[in-house]
């Protein structure tokens, strides 16, 4: 059997499994294994099983990952997150759904530090919604803006999309970073946008929240000196090559750890940080040993450089390919988790990318972008059902209609980004 052949079957045999709901991990280890045995042999396969977690778990680019995640849970620990929320409602009280766009700012702000969407939507969930439902905002614009909000974590940097996207394709972290701070910043805009359209539109969603003066705003600014701080440390810090975008992830833990301490996080509080950080790593590294093994086993079958051969015979134009490859992730988006998504399929769709002369950075940010957007979609936006989890008492109907608007938003972005991608480049060196 050609290796083409067999690499096609390992690709059905992967949605296969994932259909009957095998782990995603599971499921690309079991078919890089089995896929790269049929190929070359066994004995290569069990070396190659070996092998592999030793070489994902010393890769030191993967060493920020920890460190990002460790980030977002002492900030949620430390009340940094609370003190964010109050910080935003202030600077945007007496504005009509002002508590909205305050939610929207907090997670931009929070995810400059998380690097997860669902870290982010989590623990702004927590914080921001008892509020905004006391203040009786309806429950679909309030949840809607929490989904959303939650999404920036996945562009801002510093996010591990961005990382793995990077350390996949063998790009700069550092550029990739830097590349996804006008979208993601676009991103913040336009969702706090999308809150004022709305109230337009339907202005009985919400009411305006307390006027606050202007010494009472600039009081409140205290609350994102933490964020802010940590935020520049580490990007400034990585612009200006002091240290690297690995190191800069240790440098982030350890100011933010620093500033839990101050705050008196202690003893069993701190040990529960520690336990989330490493449950959380540990499903991401266990997704990224099997997307290492699928990938071996996707290069020796050639099956995507058959799939570029074809591209090439139909003669299409290089935007095309990347608008069919994005609406491959819009589609999977809607089924698969983020990281996920990102570890099974770029591997396969990379080496067309690079046959088309397209540029790899711009191609990871709107590919990231699309894969945003799956994070609010239905049926599986995995944002929303975090969501759902922390407030059981909201419908997911609610939660999907009050995301809606926020989709919107997101698709004229990526449509500014497809058309103008300069704007991936402003802050590369």
């Amino acid at each position: 059997m050609a290796s083409e052949t067999i690499g096609a079957l390992g690709l059905g045999a992967l949605l296969i499994l994932m259909v009957l709901r095998v782990p995603v991990a599971l499921t690309m280890l079991i078919v890089g294994v089995v896929g790269f045995a049929q190929v070359i042999s066994w004995d290569a396969a069990i070396s190659q099983l070996k092998t592999v977690p030793v070489e994902v778990l010393s890769n030191y680019s993967f060493s920020a990952v920890p460190m990002f995640i460790l980030m977002g849970v002492l900030a949620a620990h430390s009340g940094m997150a609370g003190k964010l929320f109050q910080a935003t409602r202030v600077i945007c009280g007496g504005w009509k759904g002002g508590l909205a766009i305050a939610a929207v700012g907090s997670c931009g702000v929070f995810s400059a530090i998380s690097g997860s969407s669902l870290a982010t939507a989590s623990t702004m969930t927590r914080v921001a919604l008892p509020e905004m439902e006391r203040y009786g905002y309806n429950r679909g614009l309030a949840t809607g803006a929490l989904a959303a909000g939650g999404t920036l974590g996945i562009m801002i940097p510093p996010s591990i999309a961005l990382l793995i996207y990077a350390v996949l394709t063998e790009q700069s972290v550092g550029d990739m970073f830097m590349a996804g701070l006008v979208p993601g910043l676009m991103g913040l805009v336009m969702y706090s946008l999308t809150v004022t359209v709305v109230m337009r539109l339907r202005p009985s969603l919400a009411v305006a929240g307390e006027p606050t003066s202007w010494r009472e705003k600039l009081a409140s600014m205290s609350g994102l000196v933490p964020f802010f701080a940590v935020f520049l440390l580490m990007i400034l810090g990585i612009y200006f090559g002091v240290f690297t975008p690995t190191e800069g992830a240790s440098v982030g833990a350890f100011a933010t750890l620093l500033y839990a301490l101050f705050k008196g996080l202690r003893g069993r509080e701190l040990w529960q940080a520690v336990q989330e950080t490493l449950a959380l790593s540990t499903v991401v590294f266990f997704m990224l040993v099997g997307a290492d093994a699928l990938g071996y086993f996707i290069s020796v079958s050639r099956i995507s450089f058959s799939i570029s051969d074809f591209l090439y015979g139909m003669d299409l134009a290089p935007i095309v390919v990347v608008l069919c490859i994005l609406l491959m992730y819009f589609v999977l988006g809607m089924f698969m988790d983020s990281i996920a998504m990102l570890v099974i399929t770029v591997p396969v769709v990379f080496p067309i990318i690079q046959s088309l002369g397209i540029d790899p950075v711009w191609f990871g940010i709107v590919t990231v972008l699309t894969v945003e957007l799956g994070l609010i979609t239905p049926p599986v936006g995995m944002n929303v059902f975090v969501i759902k989890a922390m407030a059981p008492h909201v419908g997911l109907g609610e939660i999907f209609r009050g995301v809606a608007p926020f989709i919107v938003s997101d698709f004229v972005r990526l449509v500014v980004l497809i058309a103008f991608p300069m704007l991936t480049s402003l802050f590369l060196l």
